[in-house]
């Protein structure tokens, strides 16, 4: 008779998200990489300003976020669509940094789908022979 003492009703408790170490430190280790890298090719050898810290901390934080989102809901996607994500995120990343170095829109644009293509090609290879 006291079995129903110890059932819990669902919903009572709130779910506590857990995230591992490493899906934070990942992002915020490529965020810190790429704004210390973004920085570093504004600021030319030169003395560091405000304006030039402030897009490397701004582009650093974007990418950890967008890392971190990606991380969250890549169990969800579909190989394919997971692979395009990863894709478009480090293609975009290697176009942003090589547009800062004063090249053209359309070399940046370039070379930026073409690392995204590379990107997208070997990450859908290791979804598509890792996947149970």
């Amino acid at each position: 008779m006291a079995a129903h003492a110890s059932v819990t009703a669902r919903g009572t408790r709130a779910r506590a998200r857990h995230h591992s170490t490493l899906s934070w430190a990942l992002p915020v280790t490529l965020g810190v990489i790429l704004g210390w890298y973004a920085t570093s090719i504004v600021r030319d050898g030169g003395v560091l300003t405000g304006g030039q810290l402030a897009l490397g901390l701004i582009s650093g934080a974007v990418l950890a976020v967008l890392c971190f989102g990606l991380g969250r809901m890549q169990k969800r996607l579909p190989r394919e669509l997971r692979a395009a994500a990863y894709g478009a995120l480090f293609g975009g990343s290697i176009g942003f940094l090589y547009s800062l170095s004063g090249k053209s829109v359309l070399a940046a644009s370039v070379l930026g789908l073409l690392t995204g293509v590379g990107m997208l090609l070997a990450a859908f290879y290791v979804f598509y022979t890792h996947e149970n």
